[in-house]
């Protein structure tokens, strides 16, 4: 193993399990931010003594994506690309809306989050109370879906304010830099890592938190979990229940060469696996929770017993109550009495065919797309 450098060292050292401060009493939202638990997962299907273990960025305010939040405002404010009073406008599917609020009044920026019908009334209201202005769009753009329409939308505004900021958590290089803390205190909890899964959007946390663990394991295997009907690794582009995880465009924060695999799950099999989790460790989320421990459960069968896991958890369950956890509407997708197969189907390349159900490929490699434009910043 390479010797890591003194900042490195000084860094891990500081997010060890002693030093972490349980309870902080915090002057600023931003305090609150950071220092999640970590917990052990058993296998979802109960067959071996073997498990992972879940990161629960639920345990944020708003999130994993109040990290990004947080540190693009942070970040973009330093450069000058943002000054003080200045608007922050953003597409969002959610999240990145909370941690973007978050920041907006941490260091007092007026935010505009644009958004599309999908998102959930309860995150649209809440997102309202702190402050945000919630734009919604109404038709999806014919290439790019509804993410595409949203990041026109976003350029439609930003032209009538000429001082505005838009952090394009897409293509934006702070979007990853700001999990080098997450990568730290999982090194801190755990001592090692040798299997990270992550559920994969905008790529950010991926990319993040996979190439500050390599400081310290360069070995590490990164899983990427993408959703059915998503145009991330190549396969067609499909409308998606699942919200959280996958696109119809193609982030620059992507970086394929760091993936070692890929998983795709459908949106039941997800529901299964947040159910199990949320009845037998009442640890839970969304989507991406549900297919990331699914992936997470089947390599902790699939690897040596002494290979250590850690799946990332972006959120918890509360956003999903009308959806993943509501017996009506998983009834009426078709989603309740779905119970996912204890291996993945495997293709050789995500070309091969559509994964309509839970499918591994284990050669990755980036699509030739055309890929639509980056918002400017």
């Amino acid at each position: 193993m390479e010797t890591t450098g003194l900042r490195d060292r000084e860094l891990l050292d500081n997010t060890t399990p002693g030093r972490l401060v349980g309870g902080a009493t915090c002057q600023s939202p931003a305090g609150m931010v950071g220092n999640t638990p970590v917990l052990w997962i058993p296998d979802l299907f109960g067959q071996t003594p073997n498990g992972f273990w879940a990161k629960l960025e639920g345990c944020n305010p708003g999130g994993i994506k109040d990290r990004p939040g947080m540190h693009m405002i942070a970040r973009a404010r330093e450069r000058g690309d943002l000054s003080p009073g200045e608007p922050i406008i953003e597409s969002t599917s959610g999240t990145l809306g909370l941690g973007l609020a978050l920041a907006g009044i941490a260091y007092g920026h007026p935010v505009t989050l644009v958004t599309d019908p999908g998102m959930e009334p309860m995150i649209r209201n809440l997102l309202r109370a702190h402050g945000a202005r919630v734009e919604v769009v109404e038709a999806p753009h014919p290439v790019g879906g509804w993410q595409e329409a949203r990041r026109q939308r976003v350029r439609e505004l930003r032209a009538r304010e000429q001082h505005s900021y838009c952090p394009d958590q897409y293509h934006n290089p702070d979007n990853v830099a700001a999990y080098e803390g997450l990568a730290l205190e999982l090194a801190g909890q755990l001592g090692r890592v040798d299997v990270l899964v992550c559920s994969v959007g905008t790529g950010g946390h991926s990319a993040g938190v996979s190439r500050v663990l390599r400081r310290f394991y360069p070995d590490l295997r990164l899983v990427g979990v993408d959703a059915a009907g998503s145009t991330i690794f190549g396969q067609p582009a499909r409308p998606r229940l699942m919200r959280g995880l996958g696109s119809s465009i193609y982030p620059s924060n992507i970086h394929y060469d760091a993936y070692d695999e890929v998983h795709w799950v459908a949106p039941g099999e997800a529901v299964w696996a947040c159910r199990a989790m949320a009845g037998g460790r009442y640890a839970s989320g969304g989507w991406s929770v549900g297919a990331v421990g699914l992936v997470a459960s089947w390599l902790a069968r699939a690897e040596p017993g002494h290979h250590r896991i850690a799946a990332i958890f972006p959120d918890g369950p509360e956003r999903y109550s009308g959806t993943v956890y509501d017996d009506a509407y998983c009834a009426e997708h078709g989603l309740l009495d779905v119970v996912p197969a204890e291996h993945p189907d495997q293709i050789s390349h995500a070309s091969e065919r559509e994964a309509t159900r839970w499918t591994r490929c284990g050669n990755v490699t980036a699509p030739a797309a055309t890929t639509t434009g980056a918002t400017p910043r």
